[in-house]
């Protein structure tokens, strides 16, 4: 009988160890970052030839991820649908693990080099959202 508490015990002690463990790995867990653009763009064409397949490949490359892209200007881009207000003419929203890892994007000369060209035919509102925790 005493075989038995002592096996009982042990493996409720580990059921306990291990929910605690999961638990610590949840709180480590840190919120996305969303990154939402509206862009105003004046020669969809041009845009999309010059600027945003090269820009959408430079996000991916650090580290970003494309959650939704509509409007004009092509480069795989749907539609952008208004429910209140009027539509941008384009829109994305991106996924970043941190503002630190985005800002590291920003700060690039490739990032530089391309929003320059961007801007000759495009007018851009970005901001972030803090995403919430798994």
């Amino acid at each position: 009988m005493n075989t038995k508490f002592k096996l009982t015990l042990a493996i409720l002690a580990g059921v306990a160890i291990g929910a605690a463990a999961v638990n610590g790995l949840h709180a480590q867990a840190k919120a996305p970052l969303l990154l939402v653009s509206e862009i105003d763009v004046s020669n969809p064409d041009a845009y999309g030839r010059e600027y945003a397949t090269k820009q959408q490949a430079l996000i991916k490359k650090s580290g970003g991820r494309f959650l939704a892209i509509g409007g004009a200007g092509g480069a795989g881009a749907g539609n952008v649908t208004a429910l209140d207000g009027e539509a941008p003419k384009r829109s994305t929203i991106q996924l970043w693990d941190s503002m630190e890892q985005y800002q590291a994007y920003r700060n690039t000369t490739e990032f530089k080099e391309l929003r320059a060209i961007g801007e000759k035919y495009a007018k851009f509102r970005t901001f972030a959202v803090d995403g919430v925790a798994p």
